[in-house]
């Protein structure tokens, strides 16, 4: 059965400006070859990496065929549904798993509010732990430089999720300039719970997207500069997933 986790959500910055806030959310771990079906909530692959016209499962396949990954024989995605007809996801989780039930890869799907994705695959120790550098533009106030130190153990009944973004300071020194903390516990997605969840955070995903805009500009209003980006950065993810298509062919 899928589940529900109810999630308070953590950012906070510290470099150039010193900035943190929390909100609550509700996200759903599924399993990509049983994905639930409740009225007005969906999991398609358009609202994901790959071609909007296949099914997630089967673009998240041709993303680890195109990195010389085996096909999983389950994968578990933590992530918001498409609701009432909207759905933002700052970033999705899949662990992908062997038929022995051992897990082989994670892979950490990155959106930002301009219309990209990126999707970075992790290869995680014991703990959940992994390394990977930076490059896709999220923020408006980061450039594309760095590195993410992620854990991201598999969830159980509790979900601690922590993305750190270390990057440059003026000595050219790795520091930790922004922490993303997820931390929520465990409930089965019956149609009760689910509708509880609806009523107790309604339109969730506008709220996420919105309060990501109200805060960009309550940093810009401080005096934060803003870092342009380029046409590249509004990719919706097609591109990577055919550019690493194509190299695996070479």
């Amino acid at each position: 059965m899928p589940a529900l986790y109810d999630v308070t959500v953590g950012h906070r910055r510290s470099q150039v400006l010193d900035d943190a806030f929390t909100h609550r959310m509700v996200l759903w771990l599924v399993d990509l070859d049983d994905l639930p079906s409740f009225p007005g909530i969906a999991f398609r692959g358009a609202d994901h990496l790959g071609h909007p016209d296949r099914p997630i499962r089967e673009n998240l396949d041709a993303f680890l065929a195109a990195e010389g990954r085996p096909r999983p024989a389950r994968v578990l995605m933590l992530a918001h549904p498409r609701t009432l007809g909207y759905v933002f996801n700052p970033i999705t989780l899949y662990w992908c798993h062997d038929a022995d039930g051992a897990l082989t890869a994670v892979v950490a799907e990155v959106h930002n509010t301009y219309g990209g994705r990126h999707h970075y695959l992790l290869d995680v120790d014991d703990a959940g732990r992994a390394r990977v550098d930076k490059d896709f533009y999220v923020s408006p106030f980061f450039p594309v430089d760095g590195e993410y130190r992620m854990r991201v153990p598999e969830p159980a009944e509790t979900l601690a999720a922590t993305v750190v973004l270390r990057r440059p300071d003026e000595a050219g020194v790795l520091t930790t300039a922004f922490v993303a903390t997820m931390r929520g516990r465990r409930r089965p997605a019956t149609r009760a719970a689910v509708v509880r969840a609806l009523l107790r955070h309604p339109l969730v995903t506008q709220r996420v997207s919105l309060a990501i805009r109200r805060r960009g500009i309550r940093l810009w209003a401080r005096g934060l500069p803003v870092i342009a980006r380029t046409p590249a950065d509004v990719d919706p993810g097609l591109g990577q997933l055919a550019a690493r298509g194509a190299e695996s062919r070479v």
